[in-house]
């Protein structure tokens, strides 16, 4: 039988203010970004030390994800690699090759489909399998899992407990619910299911905060992070626009909700902690940022059902009982870019 392993496969991020703007320039490697945008990206890191908290949480969570996977016998060695930062997915594949390694499963730090959370971390699979520096190894990409109920309950939990906080303070009618996600080119979102699984995971916290609060809050899908040129169309309302108009509208708090991301990386810390929390300053409001779901208790059997999904005939990973559940699995010519990526 062959040996097989899992792979922890992530987006990677600097570990120190030396590092950020050689990690700014393997994120943007195929794209002709001008450099001074680079270092205005860059000066974001540098609020926080120059270090991204991403791979800390990364390696944390592996070290659940061991254990938990010899608890279900699966007693599979797990490997780290990164796509733009240290450890890359080649010294990885390298590794897992010295090691004997044959096979591997590869769980990739996104729950939802879409070119930059899934179809370009399988291209940088495949890329790196056909360079002939790295061993020949099989690998299966992990299913999305934006319907497990590791990663949707967390969120349907906080948004709960923050809901109940804010409308103590500040009555409930003020309280409004922005769930928040990445924001990507708009041909980008036509050629995935990305905002079908944000709906589903969306529209589930809220028949959570409905029951268990008595009432429906003011809710709003919104997206943050867009990095692309003013001409071309991405997902809109940009958070803190909505909150603006929100605001206007007689809005006194908000509960953010990250549903978009697992863990607490760049795009969180900065554009909700710090950019978001000081549009509610500045609009004298109310703002708590829901955790993101990978710290939670539990969250590492996630992975294990995945795993365990993959190798056992018959078995099903625990799903949330929703209707009109959009697709889990990729399909032919899924994800997609659907423009030519040219600029943040």
């Amino acid at each position: 039988m062959a040996q097989r392993a899992l792979l922890y496969f992530s987006f990677g991020g600097p570990d120190g203010p030396d590092d950020v703007l050689p990690f700014m320039q393997n994120v943007t490697r195929k794209r002709p970004v001008p450099p001074e945008r680079l270092v205005e990206v860059s000066r974001h890191y540098h609020l926080f030390g120059g270090r991204s908290p991403i791979n800390a949480i990364n390696l944390e969570l592996i070290e659940r994800i061991r254990p938990a996977l010899v608890a279900a016998d699966r007693e599979l060695p797990v490997y780290y690699g990164n796509r733009n930062w240290n450890p890359y997915l080649g010294e990885a594949l390298r590794q897992m090759g010295e090691d004997g390694i044959e096979e591997a499963l590869v769980f990739v730090t996104s729950a939802y489909g879409s070119y930059s959370g899934c179809r370009q971390y399988r291209d940088d699979l495949a890329e790196a399998l056909a360079d002939p520096a790295n061993p020949p190894i099989r690998l299966w990409k992990l299913r999305h899992f934006y319907d497990h109920p590791r990663f949707v309950e967390p969120f349907a939990e906080g948004a709960i407990e923050a809901f109940r906080r804010l409308a103590a303070v500040h009555g409930a009618e003020a309280v409004r619910i922005l769930y928040t996600a990445h924001s990507i080119p708009t041909a980008m979102a036509s050629n995935s299911e990305y905002l079908a699984q944000l709906g589903f995971v969306r529209d589930y916290v809220n028949a959570r905060l409905a029951k268990e609060t008595g009432r429906q809050p003011v809710w709003a899908q919104v997206f943050q992070s867009r990095s692309g040129p003013p001409s071309q169309p991405w997902l809109e309302p940009d958070i803190s626009d909505a909150m603006n108009e929100m605001h206007a509208d007689g809005a006194g708090a908000f509960v953010v909700v990250p549903i978009g991301f697992i863990s607490d990386h760049m795009e969180v810390i900065y554009d909700l902690d710090t950019l978001a929390a000081s549009t509610a300053r500045d609009l004298g409001a109310g703002f708590t940022r829901v955790a993101t779901p990978s710290s939670s208790p539990g969250f590492e059997d996630l992975v294990v059902d995945l795993v365990r999904e993959q190798e056992e005939p018959g078995f099903a990973a625990p799903s949330l009982p929703m209707p009109l559940k959009p697709l889990r699995e990729c399909r032919q010519g899924c994800c997609m870019p659907g423009y030519v990526p040219r600029s943040l």
